[in-house]
């Protein structure tokens, strides 16, 4: 078991005429190797979530068991989890700050305690593995694309060798085409090296077409924790909490109520041909 989270509550600002409950009784259990898409509408706790399994912020009560060991015991290794527990951030920007890419993937693995030399092997093997083109590694990360600065704080995360990473909306404000690239990338992290991925996310189309397992929050709680399909299935209750399906599951829902008998567990596009072609036959 990766990563337990039990019984936990925060609140901000407690004790304050400010006070604003974020999460309610989370009980989640996110197994090694899995990928895992969070979604929920603005406000409805899944960041503060996330900044709660690397203990980057603390539960108010409740605890959180990292395969095995409760993170708020006296003692543990917060800085050895966050380099096992890697987390990119929605903004790159706010992540990089060395004056050229590849220091910037240094940093990590330098911190990590390794060798310059270790620290630079790392660093060239995360780059690639991101799909970052050599000629750019000694460039400013401050002149790169929005989808490129991604890459290196992926990278930056990756260079640390983490067993789980966490990704912030790494496609917002991305074109279509950006998009694609960087969760294909993800993907293929997640296949070749078994990692665990946590993906949030205001996509519908982008979780239903990566994604294992879906959590939805909505008010601080978990509304929803299923596999794609069976979570989209309640594309009415999605609905009520400012929330959606894939585009895919209303066509379906569409043929299927003018008569063709379609099934509607199609929440991607490949699916929805399969099932359209195979009921024509083709």
């Amino acid at each position: 078991m990766s990563i337990i989270v039990d019984k936990v509550n925060y609140v901000y600002s407690q004790g304050t005429a400010y006070e604003i409950q974020a999460l309610k009784n989370i009980n989640l259990k996110i197994e090694d190797g899995e990928f895992i898409g969070i979604i929920g509408h603005t406000g409805s706790g899944k960041s503060t979530l996330i900044q709660h399994l690397n203990g980057l912020t603390k539960a108010t009560s409740g605890a959180i068991y990292y395969n095995g060991a409760d993170i708020y015991d006296e003692g543990y290794n917060l800085k050895e989890l966050r380099s096992k527990v890697g987390l990119v951030f929605q903004y790159p920007e706010h992540q990089l700050f060395e004056t050229t890419i590849f220091e910037d993937v240094c940093f990590g693995p330098k911190n990590q305690g390794l060798t310059k030399e270790e620290a630079e092997l790392r660093a060239f093997a995360a780059l690639k593995s991101v799909g970052l083109p050599e000629e750019v590694y000694y460039h400013s990360p401050f002149d790169l694309s929005g989808g490129q600065k991604r890459r290196v704080a992926i990278a930056g995360v990756l260079a640390m060798q983490p067993e789980v990473l966490i990704l912030d909306e790494p496609t917002a404000g991305l074109d279509p085409k950006g998009r694609d690239e960087i969760l294909d990338q993800v993907a293929k992290l997640h296949k070749e090296r078994g990692i665990t991925v946590i993906l949030v996310s205001h996509s519908m189309e982008d979780v239903a077409k990566y994604v294992d397992r879906i959590i939805v929050m909505n008010q601080g709680s978990v509304m929803f924790d299923d596999i794609p399909k069976s979570v989209f299935a309640h594309y009415k209750e999605l609905e009520a909490v400012g929330l959606a399906a894939p585009q895919v599951t209303y066509l379906m829902h569409e043929l299927a109520a003018a008569g063709i008998p379609v099934s509607m567990d199609a929440t991607t596009v490949a699916e929805a041909k399969e099932e359209i072609l195979a009921k024509l036959g083709r």
